[in-house]
C-alpha cells in the first residue's frame, strides 16, 4: 500500500473533479465539459494518429464533443499531464481519434496500430533501443502469439493456480480500490486487463506493455468480444521503469508473472509507488527463485541455471516493496508461485 509521502508530489488530475471520482472514464462516456485551470489557456494544436487501422469517420457529433483537457497520462520525459486533443475517454476509439501533447516538453504522442505509445522513444526515426534477452523474447511475435494459447496456462505446473483463482485473489486483495484507475503493468496479451474490464469494478483499465506484438494481441482478443471494443480499457506501450502518469494518480497496480522480466526490479517498484496515490494497492505475481525448503546444495545449480531473468526470493521481493515505500506488505506462496501485496 502506498502511503503518503513529505515531498512534494504532483496533485493527482481525478482528484479536481468533483463527482464522481473519474467523471472523464465513465463507460461508454461520450461527453466531458471542458475544464479550466486558473487563467491559464493551453495552446491548440491538432494531433491526428497515424495507423494502418482504417477507423470509422468522426460523426459531427464527435467532433464537437473533441475538447482539449488535461489526462491521466503523462509525458514519459518529464512526467508532465499530457494535454489531450480529442473525444474523452478510455476505450479504444476515444484513444485512437486523440492526439497528446507535452507543454513543457513540446513533445507529440498519438496511437500507433491500436495503441498509445508513451516510451521514450516514441516517433523516433534513428535511435533504436534494443533491450535486454528476457525483455526482447516477448517482443517477438511468435512468443507474443503463443503465450496465451498454452504458454501460459502451463505455468499451473509450478504452482500458479490457474488464471481463474488468480485473478479472484487479486480482486479481494483490490477491494479498498473499487472504483479506482487500474493500471496492469507488463499485461502481455491481456489476460487479466480483459477481466479486470469485464468486471466493471473499475473507472477505467489501462493495458501497459513495452511488446508492440503483445499489445497487437490482446487487441485482437479484444475484437471477439463487442463490449469491450467500447469498455474504458485503454491499450498503451510505456516502459515499466518509467511509467506515463502524475505521481499519485493511479489507484491500483497490478503485475502478473512479470517481476522476474523487468530488467530492473526495484527501479519498477519504485515507479509504481511513485504513481500509486495514499493508499493505493500493488498486486503482482511471480516465480520464485527457490523457497526456504530449497535445499542449499541446490540453489548455485539453480542460479546458474535462470541468468536470464530476475528470479527473486520471498525475503528479497518484500524487501524491495518495503525499501520503495510500500507498506502492508503480505504474500501467498504455493511451490514456486508467489502472489504478494503491498
Amino acid at each position: 500500500m502506498a502511503t503518503p509521502s513529505s515531498s512534494l508530489q504532483l496533485q493527482p488530475l481525478h482528484k479536481i473533479s468533483l463527482s464522481p471520482k473519474y467523471p472523464h472514464l465513465l463507460r461508454n462516456s461520450h461527453f466531458c465539459p471542458r475544464l479550466q485551470y486558473g487563467s491559464v489557456v493551453f495552446p491548440s494544436c491538432v494531433i491526428r494518429a497515424c495507423s494502418a487501422l482504417t477507423p470509422e469517420q468522426e460523426s459531427s457529433s464527435e467532433k464537437n464533443q473533441s475538447v482539449e483537457i488535461p489526462e491521466v497520462f503523462a509525458c514519459p520525459v518529464c512526467y508532465e499531464p499530457l494535454i489531450r486533443k480529442g473525444p474523452p475517454g478510455l476505450n479504444l476509439g476515444a484513444i485512437y481519434r486523440s492526439g497528446f501533447k507535452c507543454r513543457k516538453c513540446d513533445k507529440s504522442y498519438s496511437s500507433k496500430d491500436i495503441y498509445l505509445d508513451l516510451t521514450l522513444t516514441a516517433g523516433l526515426r534513428e535511435y533504436i533501443e534494443v533491450k535486454l534477452a528476457g525483455t526482447e523474447l516477448f517482443r517477438s511475435p511468435l512468443v507474443s502469439f503463443l503465450y496465451e494459447r498454452g504458454r501460459r496456462q502451463n505455468f499451473n505446473r509450478t504452482g500458479f493456480p490457474g488464471l481463474d483463482e488468480e485473478f479472484k485473489m487479486a480482486q479481494d486483495y483490490f477491494q479498498s480500490v473499487e472504483g479506482g484507475l487500474l493500471v496492469d503493468v507488463s499485461c502481455g496479451s491481456g489476460l487479466f486487463s480483459r477481466k479486470f474490464a469485464e468486471s466493471g469494478t473499475y473507472s477505467g483499465v489501462i493495458a501497459l506493455d513495452f511488446s508492440e506484438n503483445m499489445l497487437r494481441q490482446c487487441y485482437e482478443f479484444i475484437k471477439r468480444d463487442g463490449t469491450l471494443l467500447t469498455a474504458n480499457l485503454a491499450l498503451v506501450r510505456a516502459d515499466v521503469s518509467r511509467l506515463p502518469f502524475p505521481s499519485g494518480s493511479v489507484d491500483a497496480v497490478h503485475a502478473g508473472a512479470a517481476l522476474h522480466c523487468w530488467p530492473s526490479p526495484s527501479n519498477a517498484i519504485a515507479e509504481i509507488t511513485r504513481i500509486l496515490q495514499s493508499g493505493g494497492i500493488f498486486v503482482g505475481t511471480t516465480f520464485l527463485q527457490y523457497t526456504s525448503s530449497t535445499p542449499a546444495i541446490l540453489r548455485p545449480l539453480i542460479d546458474r541455471a535462470l541468468q536470464s531473468f530476475n528470479y527473486l526470493t520471498e525475503e528479497e521481493i518484500e524487501d524491495v516493496c518495503k525499501s520503495c515505500g510500500l507498506t502492508s506488505y503480505s504474500s501467498k506462496v504455493q511451490q514456486s508461485f508467489i502472489m504478494f501485496s503491498a
